[in-house]
């Protein structure tokens, strides 16, 4: 049971209360207003503006989205009384998912915190940002300048300043991110399909051009001498680095026209399967749609080698042959063309040393080179061993790894 004097006593406390606030009086009080924020269609209010505009690809629809874009704006600003353009941003052919190389929107930015620019206009909020984590983290920035910077997205009629922007800014940005999302997918699912059914996506190379449909790829007779030269020259003994000062000296082009090679340039020649005639599905892919970096597909996603897809330029075994000259290089193997190394006397005569630097060979190859120092296949049974008293003689011999011999 309560205390009846806990009870009074609460009863008391609620009725003082009640006293005081209807007593309570501002009579002698002057009222200082705070400073409002600034309400950015006011007709006495001067604005330094900036308008921000972007587009995801380089089409020449997106381009031309673009440039309505940019002129739109600068009308629209220059017919609000008290606003003065300070610069249009336009990033073009740059996604909104990541801050990565939208250059103009980060000089927008640094424009902004040098107290240069007081409104930012945009025409949505997916084309200020599609991601949830870069857009808060910009408009709380921007808020917290002195004086603060607003943000007004037209489509969606929301000021950044407001006090009740917070909720529809993030519900709007949580879309635009969806979007992209689902859009990646979408493209992901497309690809597959199309690799299944073989429409594949054959990029410019060097010796090939595409035929009058634009769908399959035909033998440049001038440019495949300079691909035949660069694997017949790696399978001569040339690195890479020698290749590519050889072919910049002798003036040759590549694919985009440029003379300066690099080892790199020459790897990419010598690692393409297309020049013997097939085609490698998904080489890279992007695994996360926001930073949209490109991973090497190390069956990550399903790949198809679609044997015979065009003319060859170099034959399928030159090709692999190179390809196992490169492994072996890789690895770090001393001679340039992996050796196999057989014991031809001696206690372990027939023996190949095992080495794992050397990634291309196979067990018939260990095999053939075994039998090439004459150990044949027996065909009169086990031999018979005489063993006669008196001590060993151990030169010629030599310690070996235990690895060499097997206990049966």
């Amino acid at each position: 049971m309560p205390d009846n004097n806990h009870i009074k006593n609460n009863n008391d406390e609620r009725a003082r209360i009640r006293r005081r606030i209807k007593n309570a009086s501002a009579e002698n009080a002057d009222f200082i207003p705070s400073k409002d924020i600034p309400q950015i269609f006011d007709s006495d209010n001067e604005m330094r503006v900036a308008v921000y505009a972007r587009v995801s690809t380089l089409s020449t629809q997106q381009t031309s989205s673009q440039a309505m874009q940019e002129e739109y704006y600068a009308d629209f600003v220059e017919k609000q009384e008290g606003w003065e353009l300070v610069g249009i941003y336009a990033d073009e052919g740059i996604s909104g998912t990541s801050l990565n190389r939208r250059t103009e929107f980060k000089k927008m930015i640094e424009d902004c915190k040098r107290g240069g620019i007081d409104l930012i206009v945009v025409k949505s909020v997916s084309r200020f940002t599609r991601n949830v984590k870069d857009g808060t983290a910009s408009i709380e920035m921007l808020a917290e300048l002195n004086p603060p910077v607003g943000v007004w997205f037209e489509n969606e009629r929301i000021y950044s300043l407001s006090s009740d922007s917070e909720f529809l800014l993030h519900l709007t940005m949580s879309v635009a991110a969806e979007e992209s999302r689902v859009k990646s997918v979408a493209m992901n699912s497309s690809l597959k399909m199309r690799f299944s059914h073989g429409i594949l996506l054959t990029p410019p190379l060097l010796g090939y051009d595409y035929d009058d449909d634009k769908e399959n790829l035909v033998i440049n007779e001038s440019e495949a001498p300079t691909v035949r030269l660069a694997f017949c020259m790696y399978m001569r003994g040339y690195t890479t680095g020698q290749i590519a000062e050889v072919f910049t000296a002798l003036g040759l082009r590549s694919k985009p026209g440029n003379c300066n090679w690099t080892a790199g340039s020459i790897l990419g020649i010598l690692q393409n399967e297309r020049h013997c005639g097939q085609v490698l599905t998904w080489k890279h892919f992007t695994p996360n749609y926001k930073d949209h970096k490109l991973r090497k597909n190390r069956n990550d996603r399903e790949q198809y080698l679609y044997h015979d897809h065009h003319t060859a330029i170099i034959s399928e075994s030159d090709f692999y042959a190179v390809q196992k000259m490169i492994a072996n290089a890789k690895f770090g193997a001393r001679s340039f063309m992996p050796e196999l190394r057989v014991m031809s006397g001696g206690l372990l005569h027939g023996f190949v040393s095992l080495n794992p630097r050397w990634v291309s060979f196979s067990p018939d190859d260990y095999l053939m080179a075994s039998r090439s120092v004459g150990l044949a296949e027996s065909t009169t049974g086990p031999a018979t061993i005489i063993a006669h008293n008196g001590n060993i003689d151990w030169r010629g011999y030599e310690i070996v790894r235990s690895q060499f011999m097997t206990a049966y």
